[in-house]
């Protein structure tokens, strides 16, 4: 048997544990609940699998305005973050390499000078 610790869980939260932190607020919140209950609406009235489908998409923005949380803005945000540490560090080399290219341009001209 394995240890239950070593164990990850596959699904991060159910819906009857507490949410993560809210990052949809104001109109976006009242948008997302506006556009889930016209998508349910229109997926009910369609029906077939179209109207099945319009229903989930509906329901995912419904589910997103009454929660104030959604995870896809979530995965976009921490992508942002690791962008922007990435871009930080690209910009630190850049000057490590122009302090370099600038040390050895005073090196090769304290050479020819010395040997000149």
């Amino acid at each position: 048997m394995s240890d239950s610790k070593t164990l990850r869980p596959i699904i991060e939260h159910t819906p009857f544990q507490t949410q993560p932190t809210q990052n949809v607020h104001g109109w976006e919140r009242i948008g997302s609940v506006a556009g889930g209950v016209m998508m349910v609406g229109k997926g009910l009235r369609r029906g077939g699998i179209f109207g099945l489908i319009q229903v989930a998409i509906g329901g995912v923005a419904l589910a997103r305005g009454f929660t104030g949380h959604s995870s896809l803005k979530d995965k976009l945000e921490q992508g942002r973050q690791e962008m922007n540490t990435v871009r930080t560090k690209i910009e630190r080399a850049g000057e490590e390499l122009k302090n370099l290219k600038t040390k050895a341009e005073v090196v090769a001209e304290k050479a020819t000078n010395t040997t000149g």
